[in-house]
């Protein structure tokens, strides 16, 4: 796939602003761009100037003059797709970008699809394939957790992990591969200590990555928490404190809530989505049942349930809630429970105690004392949110995968190394055991992009924005 004409598109976001940069990329970019620039100074042409600088002048359209701008140079390879680029600074108006860009269109470039200089960077070597798909994260990036991992993908911490563990089994691939041709001499290359040593290491890296994307996906997603509970228990409440902000209806009149209710917060850089659900109860109410109906859907997209209760009712009917709590558990067993008795401000010390007492008694639970309308508890309860997420890779700077391409391929390649440590174990043939080699470096191979075709780049880069 090569691409040799001269692409143009808006590099910042659409609509009105102070400044807007419209990107040109391509063997003609420079020339293109001279025929409609015209320096302040008088300047020779843009073409001879050197790459990284930038010229102050004026857009012209014929003797037009369309806008007074700043034109950056970069000339190839050192450039962000490694062609020729130029970046024009223009004021935001929208009528000056369109008129820039439909100049730039009618003096031989074409607009950019979606995603096209990051695939000419990719094309020309400047990024990886795994690289160029952080670059749509980092865009998307909404908390610092997830512009983090971004980051580092970027700079090829995971790519290059993928990279060397390749390398090495291409090295002892070529070696088996070398046996076959001495198959009547039954000679072996490839040493298969070596060979095992670099099995097992391969093995635990593969665990690792897989493992750690349960924690990328739901960084780079955010995490669904849902507030469920009876009517009139604060949920509503609970949510306001938690977004500092009236974004539920509160009301004294239970029933209220008849439809899920949902917003996003950031604690210490991870994103958690909040769902305010319908309280459950029987009700004859048609809407409200359609409202709690969607609680129990909403609780099975959850990944951490919040149950609240109202204190002073838990305490006077005590072993009936605590049903209620066993029916959830056992409904939801591999979801984080945190049971939250509201408005402890209602009860006496005497009360309060007796409270703890009786979540005590409630095994496997963890349990959270507080009162909503009067923000007690609020910051303990983040707290407790947080360590529902295993955050330690993230704070020791590993490497996670947050990419389900990458996921799906780190699985397969895990799987054929599996039947390549079978065959050592077995005394397999070279010839078979070349085989499952061969698939596993072609996994690998796919997300770094050393294999790839039109359909696979097409589907990845059709999500990037234009401009990018």
């Amino acid at each position: 796939m090569m691409y040799h004409d001269t692409i143009v598109a808006l590099a910042t976001a659409s609509g009105a602003g102070a400044v807007a940069i419209i990107r040109v990329s391509g063997k003609d970019a420079i020339t293109i761009c001279n025929t409609l620039f015209k320096s302040v100074k008088k300047q020779k042409a843009l073409s001879n100037q050197k790459t990284h600088t930038i010229h102050l002048g004026h857009v012209m359209d014929g003797a037009r003059t369309i806008d007074e701008v700043l034109v950056s140079i970069f000339k190839n390879p050192r450039s962000y797709t490694g062609e020729d680029v130029v970046e024009i600074q223009c004021h935001g108006s929208i009528y000056i970008q369109q008129e820039i860009i439909q100049l730039l269109l009618r003096s031989g470039c074409r607009m950019a699809d979606a995603g096209e200089f990051t695939l000419r960077a990719f094309l020309n070597g400047k990024l990886d394939l795994s690289q160029a798909e952080a670059v749509a994260d980092l865009i998307s990036s909404d908390n610092e957790a997830s512009h983090q991992i971004a980051m580092q993908q970027m700079r090829g911490g995971f790519s290059s992990e993928i990279a060397r563990l390749r390398e090495e089994l291409l090295n002892f691939a070529s070696l088996i591969e070398l046996e076959l041709d001495f198959a009547e001499e039954d000679v072996e290359f490839a040493d298969r200590t070596q060979f095992r040593e670099l099995i097992k290491r391969i093995t635990f890296v593969l665990k690792r990555l897989i493992d750690s994307f349960a924690v990328g996906n739901v960084i780079k997603n955010g995490i669904p928490v849902a507030i469920v509970g009876e009517p009139n228990v604060g949920k509503s409440t609970l949510l306001n404190a938690l977004l500092n902000e009236d974004r539920a209806i509160v009301s004294d009149i239970a029933g209220t809530t008849r439809d899920t209710i949902e917003d996003e917060l950031v604690i210490d850089g991870i994103g958690f989505r909040f769902i305010d659900t319908a309280g459950i109860r029987e009700t004859k109410d048609v809407v409200e049942g359609i409202g709690i109906k969607k609680t129990f859907e909403k609780i099975e997209q959850a990944q951490v349930v919040l149950y609240l209760f109202d204190a002073v009712q838990f305490i006077s009917n005590f072993e009936a809630f605590k049903v209620e709590i066993e029916k959830i558990k056992n409904k939801y067993p591999l979801k984080p429970l945190l049971i939250i008795p509201n408005k402890i401000d209602k009860l006496t010390e005497v009360q309060t105690s007796e409270l703890e007492v009786n979540l005590k008694t409630i095994e496997n639970s963890k349990y959270l004392l507080l009162s909503a309308k009067q923000n007690k508890g609020i910051e303990e309860l983040k707290n407790q949110l947080l360590s529902f997420v295993n955050t330690g890779a993230l704070r020791n700077n590993e490497t996670i995968v947050t990419n389900t391409r990458h996921y799906d391929a780190l699985l397969k390649a895990f799987e054929e190394i599996q039947k390549v440590q079978h065959g050592l174990d077995i005394n397999l043939s070279s010839d078979l055991m070349a085989l499952d080699i061969r698939e596993a470096l072609y996994q690998f191979g796919l997300i770094t992009g050393q294999v790839s075709n039109d359909e696979l780049l097409g589907n990845i880069f059709a999500n990037f924005c234009i401009g990018k």
